[in-house]
């Protein structure tokens, strides 16, 4: 997988998990795209967070800062989706 394409899916899915901790899917899948980006594209000490309408990914390549910026709703897109499901929402 491309490192463009992991890095989406692992902040779409680590914003998802991280709404909704008891998701254990969320979290499983947030681990494998982060030992993905960690074993295939040696990425280290990845995160993110908000500013404004956007997202920040940040981390670690080769001993260089990497920063990536995404539009809020294209990363939120997931979690809406889900809440959006009532079959994902029994409490």
């Amino acid at each position: 997988m491309k490192c463009e394409d992991a890095l989406f899916n692992w902040l779409q899915i680590q914003v998802v998990a991280d709404a909704r901790p008891e998701d254990h899917s969320a979290l499983e899948t947030a681990a494998f795209f982060l030992q993905l980006l960690q074993e295939d594209h040696q990425m280290s000490d990845i995160g993110y967070r908000q500013e404004g309408s956007w997202y920040v990914l940040f981390g670690n390549v080769d001993s260089q800062s990497v920063e990536v910026q995404y539009p809020a709703e294209s990363v939120e897109a997931l979690l809406v989706a889900i809440e959006s499901e009532p079959k994902y929402n029994c409490n």
